[in-house]
């Protein structure tokens, strides 16, 4: 296996014993991204040089007993979390360039446990689309087909993984941008408990977590970025639960259907079905549950969410809003006709919908579901229903745990006809992200059949896919 497949706790062990160097592991990464990049597009200002540096360094301090955490463990962060003199763009080339005065919490701690961060990845315009599109970066492209979507907003984070650009890349998920993608490109990807890693711009229901192609290694970024921040006001203590989960007796209430947006796909109905019937045969009682959430819920949310996008433009000078993605002003065009009183109601929908799901969780230990209701759409497309006037249809399973502070977590349970990876979410408790991540792990170690991650050789190519975008 190349380096650059190997997991962060592969890695680590063999940096231990000295089998291998973090300046081995950052060259073959780096030749990964040669290869890939060009048709992928995930990365946004990659710093070759930086990585090398950090890479020897590291390798001192593995010499020197003194390796942090992640020492010499190659690590890609979203363009939206701060890294000290990069730009953050959020994805639209409406944003005046100007170089961040210093690393976000996330970043920090992951400089400091000595994780070598290569690059940034990309994201959609104002991370307000589950796909790649965007006026500011090139268009992003699913490894395991080039003609569909990484998904997004994490679109970059979401594609590096699943190509193996080292083994750690770090999102952020405000109604389902960091598990969209990660269901979508077949990874583990964790949106945690509300403040359990700190944001350092908090904002209702967004959330930082790792994407990565196992739970352990989700679970291992998850105990490096974790903490109290004095720069975000909603951070928490670190947490002190742990990566096991005891699947006899487990309480599952199983969401096949929710309520609200675009039908599922028969695939992905059987997909997270078959992964329920798996936790069943290890013990656990599984419950069919009806909606959590309703069309009035997820409707105040968008009428919510669009007031609070327009007013962010309007505020821009004109020649700026001009360059704003068409569909995103075409989203907000219809702000001005909200009252008041629909802002408000709309507001209050974020708390309707944590009550709903803090409910389920009164006779539950764990609401498995489908990540989203279809498979991967054209990467082209800045909304699975084309439509910048029902751009919410797909996230029905996702944002109610952005609005319940609740962590939920994605692992691959199956295949599309077409090969495309099909995500199950496992919602859980407060406070118990890990536990999350270990039910990831079983299911990942007894249910869905395991394929070989996508290379350039292995993946759909331009010949029969069409042009790249």
């Amino acid at each position: 296996m190349n380096l650059a497949d190997l997991t962060a706790t592969e890695l680590l062990a063999k940096y231990r014993d000295g089998s291998v160097s973090p300046v081995e592991v950052v060259e073959d990464v780096l030749a990964r991204v040669d290869r890939w990049e060009p048709q992928l597009c995930a990365l946004y200002a990659p710093d070759p040089a930086g990585a090398r540096s950090a890479a020897q360094e590291s390798e001192r301090r593995w010499r020197d007993g003194t390796a942090g955490a992640l020492d010499g463990v190659p690590v890609t962060v979203k363009e939206n979390i701060a890294t000290r003199g990069t730009p953050v763009p959020q994805g639209t080339a409406a944003t005046a360039l100007v170089p961040a005065a210093e690393d976000a919490p996330a970043a920090a701690r992951l400089r400091a446990a000595g994780a070598v961060i290569f690059s940034k990845t990309t994201m959609p315009e104002y991370g307000m689309l589950s796909s790649g599109v965007s006026t500011f970066h090139r268009l992003t492209r699913n490894p395991w087909d080039l003609s569909k979507t990484a998904g997004g907003s994490s679109a970059g984070a979401a594609a590096a993984a699943a190509a193996g650009y080292g083994p750690i890349h770090v999102g952020t998920d405000i109604g389902g941008s960091i598990r969209l993608p990660a269901g979508w490109c077949g990874l583990v990807g964790l949106k945690p408990t509300h403040g359990r890693i700190a944001v350092g711009n908090p904002y209702a229901g967004r959330a930082i977590g790792p994407l990565t192609r196992t739970a352990a290694d989700a679970a291992l970024a998850l105990s490096v970025m974790s903490g109290y921040d004095a720069r975000d006001h909603t951070s928490l203590p670190a947490a002190s639960d742990v990566f096991e989960a005891e699947v006899r007796g487990l309480r599952v209430a199983l969401l096949l259907d929710a309520g609200v947006g675009l039908p599922v796909d028969p695939e992905v109905t059987a997909a997270v079905s078959a992964a329920a019937d798996v936790l069943a045969a290890a013990g656990a009682v599984v419950e069919p549950i009806g909606p959590v959430i309703t069309r009035e819920m997820l409707d105040g949310l968008d009428r919510f969410w669009r007031i609070r996008s327009a007013t962010d433009i309007a505020a821009l000078p004109e020649e700026r809003r001009a360059k704003v993605l068409p569909q995103i002003r075409a989203w907000v065009s219809s702000a001005a006709d909200l009252t008041p009183a629909d802002v408000f109601h709309g507001y209050s929908q974020m708390g309707a919908m944590a009550a709903a799901v803090g409910q389920v969780f009164t006779s539950y230990d764990v609401i498995l579901s489908p990540v989203a209701p279809i498979t991967a759409f054209a990467a082209e497309l800045a909304y699975p229903t084309d439509d910048p006037g029902r751009p919410f249809e797909h996230i029905g399973f996702t944002v109610p745990y952005n609005m319940s502070h609740h962590p939920a977590t994605t692992v691959n349970v199956g295949w599309s006809a077409s090969g495309l990876p099909i995500g199950a979410q496992l919602a859980v408790p407060h406070h118990q992200d890990l536990r999350a991540l270990a039910l990831a792990e079983y299911l990942a170690a007894h249910g869905a059949e395991v394929r070989p991650w996508p290379t350039l050789d292995s993946t759909r190519t331009e010949r029969e896919t069409g042009p790249w975008g």
